[in-house]
């Protein structure tokens, strides 16, 4: 298992594009600036990830099933259509919980505009987390000769939500202080897990995790990601 623990993602915020929908008021680009200054100043980003390339025990078997570990999982999206998929990787990423925190008080001190802005900040942070840890989990895999193709996260259509619990154990949830609610909630809120195929030759997905989400065309992560 591999651990990464402070990361300045708020750095690769600052250097990225202003999301679309806030670059088009100056007040919306004022507030992220403000929420952007409180994060830095109180200290309020607390990254942490985890996670494993983990080997498949046998091949897939009918209709997705991948036995890893001890662990099951049903993912018939990670089957490639060539090539051999030889494990699986599970990730977990988190912002940590005083950022949430914060937002509950700027609400409490009817500051709602400002913590919107904190808030939103905060999905762009978890987002540029999730984005360096495919990043490194990417590299350890091409040490090994092994590629890494498609990404879905328990919830989507190929994977569901009750999958979660597996994914975080092999990911190792508990050693970065991610835990599940009883509705399946991550805890901290600002939490994400990701699950990717890895193996020999993998061809690039013409899938994606978004292809059949209801809110596709109004999402702001698709539109930001254009």
């Amino acid at each position: 298992m591999t651990v990464l623990t402070d990361v300045d993602v708020l750095r690769d915020v600052a250097a990225g594009r202003v999301p679309p929908q806030v670059a088009r008021r100056d007040k919306l680009v004022a507030l992220r600036a403000q929420a952007m200054d409180l994060v830095r100043e109180q200290g309020l980003l607390q990254t942490r990830a985890s996670w494993r390339i983990v080997p498949l025990e046998g091949e897939p078997g009918e209709a997705g099933s991948l036995c890893m570990d001890g662990q099951r999982l049903q993912a018939p999206w990670l089957v490639p259509s060539s090539g051999r998929l030889t494990a699986v990787a599970c990730a977990v990423a988190t912002i940590g919980d005083a950022l949430e925190q914060h937002v509950g008080e700027l609400f409490a001190q009817r500051r709602a505009a400002l913590g919107v802005a904190l808030d939103s900040l905060g999905n762009e942070l978890l987002l540029a987390l999730s984005r360096r840890v495919q990043d490194r989990l990417w590299a350890e895999a091409r040490k090994q000769g092994l590629t890494v193709a498609g990404e879905l996260r328990a919830g989507d259509p190929g994977l569901q939500l009750q999958a979660q619990h597996t994914v975080l154990q092999l990911a190792g949830a508990a050693d970065i202080g991610v835990a599940l609610t009883r509705t399946l909630m991550m805890n901290p809120t600002k939490s994400t897990s990701i699950v990717q195929g890895v193996g020999l030759a993998l061809p690039v997905q013409t899938w994606s995790r978004c292809d059949h989400c209801r809110s596709r065309e109004r999402c702001n992560l698709v539109k930001n990601a254009a």
